[in-house]
Parts: C-alpha cells; sequence; structure tokens
C-alpha cells in the first residue's frame, strides 16, 4: 500500500463502453465535478470515450470528448491517465485494451468480473510490474464496498468465510416464485421480459456471473490466486415451487448462496441454492438487492446490504476507485502482491451440513422405512421428518421432508443414488444443502 505524491493536474478519465454503467459515469463526472475535485483534491476529467456506435443518442452530452472507434487505442492515448473499461466480455476488445493500457502503465478501473475471473492473476502481475493501479469495486456486487472493506477495513483479520447473494436476477426470481407462488419458468420469463437476464441468461441463472465475483472475493479473503475453474457451481433452474413452499413452511428461504472457506480440506467455493433460516439477514433479502457477508476472527460478522447492479450503484463504485487514483492510493490488485498469491488448493469435498431431503413415495407398507434405513446405511442420521399428504391427490402418495443432522455431501450423494434401488420412489428425490447463517 502507499499514497503517491498528489498531482494538481487534473485525473483524466477514458471510458470504453457506454452502456448502462459508462453513461453512468459520464454523468456523475458532469454533475458533481465541484464535489468530486474537492474530495480527490484535483479536477477529474473525462478526454476521451469509445464505444461501438458513434451516433447513437445515449441520454448524456458527449460532445466535449475525442472518440475513439477502437479501445485500444483510447487505452493507449497520451491524454488518458486512466482507463475506464465498462465494456464487459472475458475476452476481445476488453481483455486487448485491459493489457494495453497496464502495458502502457496506464491505470485501469474495470467493473469487469469475468476478465478479472478468467485473468485476473496475469493482469494483476503487469500492473504491478508497471505502477499502475487495476481497481475492481464495481465487478463485485455492484454498489456495496466489498473489495473495499475486504482490502482495508478488515485488513487487520483473519477471514473465516465470505457469502452472499451475488445475483439480484436470481434473488428476484426466487423471492417472486415465494411471494407469488408461480412456478420457475413462468418468473424465468418474467425476468427476460423486464430486461433483467443478461443475454444469454445462463450466465444469470446458472450461477456464472455469481460465480465470477465469488472468485474474486475468495482470493482476497485468502491470499490464493482467483480459481474460478473451481468454483462448485449449480444455477436455480431446478428450484421448484413445491420446494420454496415446503422449505418456508419449515422456516427457510431458498438463496443461490456463494459461500467460499479455507479449510484443512483446501479452499472451498461454493455458488449453489441453499437453505437459509427466513429470519436470518439472508433469509430476509428481497427483489434484486444483494448480499455479502463477511467473517473475520476479530470482527465478527459483518453484512453488507445494497444495489447488485445498475446504472448508478454501478457507476458509484467505478467512481470510489477513480477518487482513490486521484487521491495517489495504491493498493495490491488483490490485497497482496500478485506474485505471492498462494496456488489454491481447492477442497475435494465442502464441509458437513444439514440438508434438506424431498421425496415423493408410493403408498407401499414400510415404503418411508426403506428411506430411513437406506440413510442410516450412508450414515446420515436424520433430525426431522414429516409426511406430507397433498390435498386433493388421489393416487395415495405422500411427500417425505427430511432434515438431516449435518452429513458430508458425499455421503448425501450416495444416499440419493441407493434411493432407487428402494423401489418406492415415484420422482426423483431434491437435496438441497442447508447453510448455517
Amino acid at each position: 500500500m502507499s499514497s503517491a505524491p498528489q498531482n494538481s493536474g487534473p485525473l483524466r478519465l477514458g471510458i470504453a463502453g457506454l452502456g448502462t454503467v459508462g453513461i453512468g459515469v459520464v454523468k456523475i463526472v458532469q454533475r458533481e465535478a465541484a464535489l468530486l475535485a474537492a474530495r480527490a483534491g484535483r479536477p477529474v476529467a473525462i478526454t476521451a470515450v469509445s464505444a461501438r456506435d458513434a451516433k447513437k443518442d445515449r441520454g448524456a452530452d458527449l460532445s466535449g470528448y475525442a472518440w475513439e472507434s477502437d479501445p485500444v487505442a483510447l487505452a493507449t492515448r497520451a491524454d488518458v491517465d486512466v482507463f475506464v473499461e465498462v465494456m464487459g466480455g472475458h475476452d476481445g476488445a476488453a481483455k486487448a485494451a485491459t493489457e494495453a493500457a497496464l502495458a502502457a502503465g496506464k491505470h485501469v478501473v474495470t467493473a469487469n468480473k469475468a476478465l478479472l475471473a478468467h485473468y485476473g492473476q496475469a493482469l494483476a502481475e503487469r500492473a504491478e510490474a508497471n505502477g499502475a493501479a487495476l481497481r475492481f469495486e464495481a465487478a463485485v456486487a455492484g454498489g456495496i464496498p466489498v473489495i473495499k472493506a475486504l482490502t482495508e477495513g478488515l485488513a487487520g483479520n483473519r477471514i473465516k468465510r465470505v457469502m452472499g447473494v451475488m445475483n439480484g436476477t436470481c434473488n428476484y426470481i426466487l423471492t417472486r416464485m415465494q411471494s407469488a407462488g408461480l412456478p420457475y419458468e413462468t418468473v424465468f420469463e418474467e425476468a427476460r421480459s423486464l430486461g433483467y437476464l443478461e443475454a444469454d441468461p445462463n450466465l444469470d441463472v446458472g450461477g456464472i456471473d455469481a460465480g465470477h465475483k465469488l472468485s474474486l472475493l475468495a482470493a482476497i479473503a485468502f491470499g490464493t490466486k482467483v480459481s474460478f475453474d473451481k468454483v462448485e457451481l449449480e444455477g436455480i433452474g431446478s428450484v421448484s415451487i413445491d420446494d420454496i413452499n415446503l422449505a418456508d413452511d419449515m422456516g427457510y428461504h431458498i438463496k443461490l448462496l456463494g459461500v467460499a472457506q479455507m479449510t484443512g480440506r483446501g479452499l472451498e467455493q461454493r455458488m449453489t441454492p441453499c437453505l437459509v433460516p427466513a429470519e436470518s439477514p439472508l433469509g430476509q433479502l428481497q427483489g434484486g438487492t444483494n448480499m455479502v457477508v463477511l467473517e473475520g476472527d476479530s470482527v465478527g460478522q459483518i453484512v453488507l446490504r445494497g444495489p447488485g447492479a445498475g446504472e448508478g450503484p454501478t457507476a458509484s463504485a467505478v467512481m470510489g476507485d477513480v477518487i482513490d487514483i486521484a487521491r495517489g492510493f495504491r493498493l495490491p490488485v488483490f490485497g497482496i502482491p500478485a506474485k505471492t498469491l498462494a496456488e489454491p488448493v481447492a477442497a475435494l469435498s465442502a464441509t458437513p451440513a444439514p440438508y434438506y431431503l424431498r421425496a415423493k413415495l408410493l403408498d407401499k407398507p414400510g415404503a418411508l422405512a426403506k428411506i430411513a434405513t437406506t440413510l442410516g446405511d450412508a450414515g446420515i442420521s436424520i433430525d426431522q421428518m414429516r409426511q406430507i399428504n397433498q390435498p386433493g391427490a388421489d393416487d395415495g402418495d405422500a411427500i417425505v421432508l427430511i432434515v438431516t443432522h449435518k452429513a458430508a455431501p458425499a455421503d448425501i450423494a450416495f444416499a440419493m443414488s441407493q434411493f432407487a434401488q428402494t423401489g418406492v420412489l415415484v420422482e426423483q428425490p431434491v437435496a438441497i444443502r442447508i447453510e448455517e447463517v
């Protein structure tokens, strides 16, 4: 960490990408020029911009800025001190322009979590070797200053666990299913019509976008190289309205929950549907809001909640990084020098936890006993078990809900595979981890 000498001249920005976030940055710089200068100790100005279509009306006056059709040319302009990359995409123009800016010794502020999840280590090493800042607060949880919290506010803590809801679209879908009693497919199409989904919806509902963010937080929290390829990913497409309602009856809500923790078995990184207590902060989180929970050995638990996307919140995060650069504040990209980041050893199995199990059984004598015996044979003990007869059902089948005591994920998987041998199942059973928060 260092604080470079202040420069009284303006800090000159080149913005690549004039979509929602890029225009949000333009508006803040134009609207709050005096406030930014007072807080930064020097003026902050935009000198040049880049996007695909120079003629498009973007709702902001861009006439005073130089235009570059090539973001690489923008990144290497002599009148650009900070390259602001808000194009998106982990390859192509975003990667080439970011590399060019760092090679030229220019500072980079980016909102591109995919780029950093795939190439963060190489980019960090290049930035630090060339004395350039590479800042990415906007890449994780939108307007929530979680990167700053980890690298600065909690720097005196050994981080025990990072977890959170990091994709607002998924949280909207799950909470909307619960509040309106609608199936996944209906709410998915609703979210699409409202413009909440990425062009490739699987980035959202498949957990990929949130997995990118988790891998960046894990690198900072545990001093390891970014290892997105080691994140266990499971999306929300298989979460049914039945499980949402039944979990609610038991005092739980279902969330796409990211969890990263360092254990004796190695680094765990999971982005999967989990049950969390309904009365917990995570359980009460509604709509498109994000929440990140940080646990340190000295501070205990810190809960950060706020908007995870949108023009204003994400541009706010970009400008926080810009102001730090203007002030002369320097910090290694992931909190400690990139060359000292450890090679992560991925945990082969996640920490044991209770599980919610749902099975639909045939109306046969001893059916329930066979399920209980199968669990016992797998070394899994039962905490709660309920049989639910569906109103109006005339087939005699019953739903059985089971909450286990803590069990290893491998034992749960083995038990689920053995259920099929009992001959009493009507359909594929469901198992969802219960996360203690």
